[in-house]
């Protein structure tokens, strides 16, 4: 039964995926377009402007190599706020005919931030060390969340075609209710997400940063 179960959601994805598949290429291509932006970005910084996010990650190391632990329950807080957020501007954009360029702009700003922080790291700690430090404090819950933030702009992306093409207001409520519930369903998946960030990626990375000689 459990099974059967499983088989029928992973059918329901694979069929929401092929139905959507065009903005699903639209919306991943403007994260990628963040992503690269991200590393021109710090192709082009100056050593004075990277100077403060160096300090910033090995003042954290010798924190951590002091003894100071990572205060989960308080950053379980502030990312699950921080989801929310995203999740109601994402959905609200989504509902309005002159949001769509925002959901783009949010999920190319994702794309260059997970970049930026990534190329960051690599820098302050060298290749070696800042590829590992990425993989254990950013690489799991990521994997849970790009495709969320991804189908989050699908989602918006299909309400605001149905505004613009479907003139009938029950229709149209019901889209908007249909954007609802899946937005609520990814914020689930985006908290969830969260747990792995703040209780096991968090955890990784210090046991890692102890280790670490900066």
């Amino acid at each position: 039964m459990r099974k059967h179960k499983q088989n029928q959601i992973i059918e329901t994805v694979k069929k929401h995926i092929a139905e959507n598949l065009n903005l699903y290429i639209l919306v991943s291509l403007f994260f990628l377009t963040g992503i690269i932006a991200g590393v021109l970005f710090l192709n082009n910084i100056n050593d004075n402007a990277q100077e403060p996010v160096d300090n910033y990650i090995i003042n954290f190391i010798q924190e951590i190599k002091s003894g100071k632990q990572i205060d989960h329950n308080e950053l379980l807080k502030q990312t699950i706020l921080n989801h929310v957020i995203f999740t109601i501007i994402i959905w609200f954009m989504g509902c309005t005919v002159i949001g769509l360029p925002i959901v783009y702009g949010l999920i190319s700003w994702k794309g260059f931030s997970l970049s930026y922080t990534i190329g960051s790291i690599i820098l302050s700690l060298g290749t070696s060390k800042g590829i590992v430090f990425c993989i254990l404090s950013l690489l799991l819950h990521n994997v849970i969340a790009i495709p969320i933030y991804i189908a989050l702009g699908v989602s918006g992306n299909r309400l605001y075609k149905s505004i613009i093409k479907n003139k009938k207001r029950e229709n149209i409520k019901m889209e908007i209710l249909r954007h609802t519930l899946f937005s609520l369903l990814m914020l689930a998946c985006l908290i969830a997400s969260t747990v792995v960030e703040c209780y096991v990626s968090s955890t990784l990375t210090e046991l890692y940063a102890a280790t670490i000689e900066v």
